[in-house]
């Protein structure tokens, strides 16, 4: 784990957005972070698709879209990760502790880490390509 801090670090966005960017930036992830904390403390969410495995679709972008988006935006991988990933086991548990109608998955939780994971390996990547 130290090893992966250590690595994000090294990888903080140094070229900053222009003023105008910055806002766009920040203003979408903004918005990601509102839609990402209202879908898992939802009443009560039917997620219904085509296959089975849509509700962890689902989850997969609720995490990684505002951690891709809070990381651009703050100009640091570290930070978005660090929250975003935290956020993932709270939210089930506080689903299956504390929302009547709801329950906490483990799964859920998996599926919501890989979406960090995920956004967190693009960011890293695009900050390398954008230094080339």
């Amino acid at each position: 784990m130290a090893l992966v801090a250590t690595y994000l670090d090294s990888v903080t966005m140094t070229t900053p957005p222009s003023s105008r960017r910055s806002r766009v930036l920040v203003a979408l992830a903004v918005a990601a972070v509102v839609v990402q904390l209202a879908v898992p403390y939802w009443p009560v969410v039917t997620v219904e698709g085509p296959v089975s495995w849509t509700d962890k679709v689902v989850h997969l972008l609720v995490f990684a879209v505002p951690t891709y988006a809070v990381g651009r935006a703050l100009g640091s991988v570290r930070a978005a990760v660090v929250a975003f990933a935290l956020h993932a086991p709270v939210s089930e548990l506080v689903q299956h502790f504390l929302l009547p109608g709801r329950s906490g998955d483990v799964w859920d939780a998996v599926v919501d880490l890989v979406g960090v994971g995920l956004a967190a390996a693009v960011l890293v990547v695009g900050t390398r390509l954008r230094r080339w």
